[in-house]
């Protein structure tokens, strides 16, 4: 079991001496990535001109650009929620970045009130993602908020 409240101080901690969004995402999918059994993919999409870019992550290579209402990171960013996954293939819309992926979950990142980009994170499990997952993943990115500058 996956220890969300560890995660989020850790975070926090992390970020205490910088906080550019830059050093801490890329910690974060570190963090999440070691901390998470069963993952092939976990990091971050962030909005740049209308769409998500991908930024820092851990794992196999990525889609580059995400258009908003495609697939589950846009659809996650562009209705500004959560969004879990139990079989990926079973999504409409769903882009196959890494075929080896089944399940997924995506949660937004907000600053001054607007979605800024999401955490995404791929498994290679079907039904990988439960509640807890949800609940501790949003906490996390809660912490991201709280310590993170978008400059």
């Amino acid at each position: 079991m996956t220890d969300y409240n560890l995660l989020a101080d850790q975070i926090k901690s992390l970020a205490e001496d910088e906080p550019n969004f830059i050093p801490v995402l890329s910690n974060a999918s570190a963090l999440i990535y070691d901390a998470m059994e069963d993952l092939n993919w976990a990091g971050f999409y962030l909005m740049n001109k209308g769409s998500l870019l991908l930024g820092p992550f851990q794992g196999k290579v990525a889609c580059i650009r995400i258009a908003l209402g495609k697939g589950v990171c846009g659809t996650a960013a562009g209705n500004d929620e959560t969004l879990v996954v139990p079989n990926v293939h079973e999504f409409t819309g769903h882009i196959a970045c890494d075929c080896a992926s089944n399940s997924e979950i995506v949660v937004p990142i907000h600053n001054d009130g607007k979605v800024v980009g999401v955490l995404d994170i791929d498994s290679p499990k079907l039904n990988r993602f439960s509640e807890d997952d949800k609940l501790g993943l949003e906490k996390f990115v809660k912490a991201l908020e709280e310590v993170i500058t978008f400059e």
